[in-house]
């Protein structure tokens, strides 16, 4: 095994250094991935242009790799050896709290850096911490006794299992936060992978209707969502929205409105509010940092019985329901896996993913 450990490290805004660490000595209870894909989203797009706090982070928080040295307790607790193939969560939970003991870890404060910054979380931790490897922009990653860990089941190849965050979102927030199921009629705000996985859940749920909704630089992923079952894509700057949607449902609105855009803010949440039925709709929304929402239409919210709820990660059970998602071949993954990037690619690759709505899910392979 090499002696040093190549990492992407964020330095300042827009910027990348490439620093070698050594190899970590590895608890009893820990083990050491070899990072075989680590996925980029949206939040490192935004996250990247704009850091949240200041030094320099390894980022990488989707991570697929192998296990390539493991203590013997952390072998007897876990079931998995050197070798496997796994998915690497990227909350590790106090283990201890009410929330990480009914499997909800995201909820834990130890997740929440925002407040707790003693807390750990891969891709968010800062690489001053020994032993540095928190993120999934390196070769190899150190997993902690408490990393939440998936085994990646027989025939999904990492790229693909690369997608099961996004996946794991979308079954989170549509099926067991917004309750979609058999005949919902569901909108989708934005065709990135969050709207893309999202639309597979809400297909593979039952519903009747998937509307999705983008913008002039969309087209192509309008188009990836139609495969993948959306019944209706609509670009709303070619066309009012609202007035489509009524026209779509004969005035009576959509069950649920999901906020996948990438900006979040107050428009998908006052055009979900329009959009929804007359009483009884489904308001899920994204906003952790949107700071103030100016005339919030409580009035509105009230009256037409709308309940709200917040987006917030993915919980064990939608994890390994989404691995077990992207490893049938009901739908085409391979339309939202579309592009792939060296470790020195790692500025290159985020900005792909911010750009012009070419990449959807672009796939960063340290050993390519």
């Amino acid at each position: 095994m090499v002696e040093k450990v190549m990492a992407a490290v964020r330095t300042a805004p827009q910027t990348t250094e490439f620093r070698e660490y050594d190899m970590p000595d590895i608890a009893d209870e820990a083990a050491l991935l070899k990072v075989e894909v680590a996925g980029i989203c949206g939040t490192d797009v935004k996250f990247y242009s704009k850091p949240p706090f200041e030094g320099p982070v390894i980022m990488g928080h989707e991570n697929i790799g192998t296990i390539a040295k493991a203590g013997k307790t952390f072998q007897k607790r876990r079931g998995l050896k050197e070798g496997d193939l796994v998915f690497v969560e990227h909350y590790v939970g106090c283990m201890n709290c009410e929330f990480c003991h009914k499997g909800e870890y995201r909820l834990c404060m130890y997740t929440d850096w925002r407040k707790f910054p003693e807390g750990l979380r891969f891709g968010y931790t800062l690489a001053e911490r020994a032993p540095h490897l928190f993120g999934g922009f390196a070769q190899y990653m150190y997993l902690p006794w408490n990393s939440v860990i998936h085994k990646v089941p027989d025939g999904l190849s990492p790229e693909r299992a690369g997608v099961v965050t996004p996946m794991a979102n979308g079954i989170q927030w549509a099926l067991f936060d917004c309750g979609v199921g058999y005949d919902s009629r569901v909108l989708i705000q934005g065709p990135g992978q969050q709207g893309l996985s999202n639309t597979i859940a809400c297909k593979q749920a039952g519903a009747s209707l998937i509307i999705i909704t983008g913008t002039n630089k969309d087209k192509k992923r309008l188009d990836v969502a139609k495969k993948l079952g959306a019944d209706y894509a609509i670009n709303v700057e070619e066309e009012d929205p609202l007035e489509r949607i009524m026209e779509i449902t004969s005035g009576e609105g959509m069950d649920v409105s999901l906020d996948c855009t990438a900006g979040a803010g107050t428009i998908p949440v006052l055009f979900g509010i329009e959009a929804l039925k007359r009483k009884g709709g489904t308001l899920q929304i994204q906003g952790e940092d949107v700071p103030d929402f100016p005339n919030f239409p409580l009035g509105k919210i009230g009256n037409k019985y709308i309940t709200v709820k917040a987006a917030r990660g993915h919980n064990f059970e939608s994890c390994e329901l989404a691995l077990k998602q992207l490893n049938s071949d009901r739908f085409e993954i391979d339309l939202i896996t579309t592009h792939r990037f060296s470790l020195k690619e790692t500025h290159d690759a985020i900005n792909a993913v911010g750009g012009s709505g070419e990449v959807i899910h672009a796939s960063l392979m340290p050993w390519k």
